[in-house]
């Protein structure tokens, strides 16, 4: 007998059996599930592939138009009858080629060729410079101009004591007035210095022909014989009209003392270097610039011709001024009035 069969009792062998059908059983469990989780994997790959979705196709079908039937016209076969001799009592027709007293007459129209210059004139081009397309503009001693850049050079000397002064400071304010929203002025005096309204004027010693101009900003230039004493000369400025700003205008035209002479080319010099240039410069004095006035009104006209500014003068009481000042607006394309001593005027350009 074998050692394993002296061992071997039937208890064993039956615990044997069953542990064999156990490990069966879970072989073949074990097969299945992995069967089947094989297949789920494989069918999440391959149905897709499978399935095919057929796409719905809208379709929309407007309304039938009504097909007219053709209409079937009817002819008819009646013979026409022949018309009816004239009767002998119808009205007789008298004919006549005689003129009639009435005329239609047949206009003679020119049109005119369109220009290829654009913006010449008072178009918008060249036009917008003087002002007439914004409606600005102002009046001075009768002369009216139509203008944006306004500036008023005016004699503030002691020769305009009197009845000069009244009539100038009088018609400088109607001006002022006659100023339309959209333009710009300036208001420059002279009297030997030049400065601007609103400026501080202090002259020197009786004699010596100094004095010195304290601009509102604090700043001083000295003038000496009617020309400034040193470097650079104060620029002066545009102010916008408005309602408040011709008030303050108007008060200063007032309070603005008399002082020294009469020189004419500063002021108009600074008048030409105001930027922007101005469109019109009015030029009020009552004096001459001596034997100097028409080299002084040729040499200041020429070189406002070339910057396109007219010059409007005024002759306030002064025919000696006549020459030199209508020879300045002629110049320029300006106007000129000579102011007589009863303030009756004559416009003599």
């Amino acid at each position: 007998m074998s050692i394993v069969s002296q061992f071997q009792s039937p208890e064993v062998e039956a615990l044997l059996r069953r542990q064999k059908r156990r490990a069966t059983f879970t072989s073949l469990m074990v097969a299945v599930l992995s069967v089947v989780l094989l297949g789920l994997v494989l069918a999440l790959f391959l149905l897709p592939q499978l399935v095919q979705e057929t796409p719905v196709i809208v379709t929309y079908e407007s309304s039938r138009l009504e097909e007219a039937e053709p209409e079937t016209r009817k002819v008819t076969t009646q013979r026409q009858s022949k018309p009816s001799a004239p009767s002998a009592s119808m009205a007789k027709v008298i004919t006549s080629q005689s003129a009639s007293a009435v005329a239609i007459p047949v206009p003679d129209m020119t049109t005119p060729a369109p220009s290829l210059e654009f913006g010449q004139d008072l178009d918008f081009g060249e036009g917008w410079a003087d002002g007439a397309a914004f409606g600005g503009g102002a009046t001075f001693f009768g002369q009216k101009v139509a203008a944006r850049n306004i500036a008023f050079v005016i004699d503030y000397s002691l020769s305009m004591k009197g009845k000069r002064d009244a009539l100038m400071r009088k018609e400088l304010k109607k001006s002022l007035d006659s100023l339309t929203n959209g333009t710009q002025f300036s208001l420059i005096f002279f009297a030997g210095p030049v400065w601007q309204a609103g400026d501080t004027v202090k002259t020197g010693a009786k004699g010596t022909k100094l004095a010195t101009v304290t601009t509102d900003a604090g700043g001083k230039f000295v003038w000496r014989s009617g020309k400034p004493a040193g470097k650079p000369v104060q620029q002066m400025q545009w102010t916008e009209t408005t309602a408040s700003a011709v008030r303050d205008a108007r008060r200063l035209v007032d309070k603005t003392p008399l002082v020294l002479g009469t020189i004419w080319d500063w002021p108009l010099e600074m008048a030409l270097a105001l930027d922007p240039k101005p469109d019109v410069i009015y030029f009020m004095t009552d004096g001459t610039a001596g034997k100097q006035s028409l080299k002084t009104a040729k040499s200041i006209g020429s070189k406002a011709k070339r910057l396109n500014i007219k010059i409007n003068c005024v002759a306030l009481m002064e025919p000696k001024a006549r020459e030199g000042l209508n020879e300045l607006a002629k110049r320029t394309d300006g106007q000129f009035t000579l102011v007589l001593e009863n303030g009756k005027r004559q416009k003599l350009r």
